[in-house]
């Protein structure tokens, strides 16, 4: 789950582990990851519970930006597939599912 509106990066594990259950009205001990950005978009932080604790993961691009969604209160859910597009810096929103193609039946 991203949150859509930037945050405190001053905050830590458990600040944001707040923002998820007051802000994001979700479960923050659930197991699902749940994405912050800073103000300038190229830091992002990543707060999770992993079973044994809270885990706080953070990245800063040295060029560029992380492409976000617009900025509005709420949350954008995403696949493993776009999390990973996104830390990477990549654009997100161009992730697709796998195309399902169709076995031939003989050899051409």
């Amino acid at each position: 789950m991203v949150a859509t509106k930037p945050v405190d990066f001053r905050k830590g594990a458990e600040g944001l582990a707040t923002l998820v259950r007051e802000t994001m009205g979700a479960d923050p001990f659930s197991g699902a990851i749940f994405v912050f950005r800073a103000k300038r978009a190229d830091r992002v932080k990543l707060v999770w519970w992993d079973g044994t604790g809270v885990c706080l993961f953070a990245k800063r691009l040295e060029d560029g930006r992380f492409c976000w969604p617009s900025v509005t209160d709420g949350v954008v859910r995403l696949t493993a597939a776009e999390l990973q597009a996104l830390l990477e810096g990549l654009d997100w929103r161009r992730v697709h599912e796998t195309r399902t193609v169709a076995k031939p039946r003989t050899a051409s």
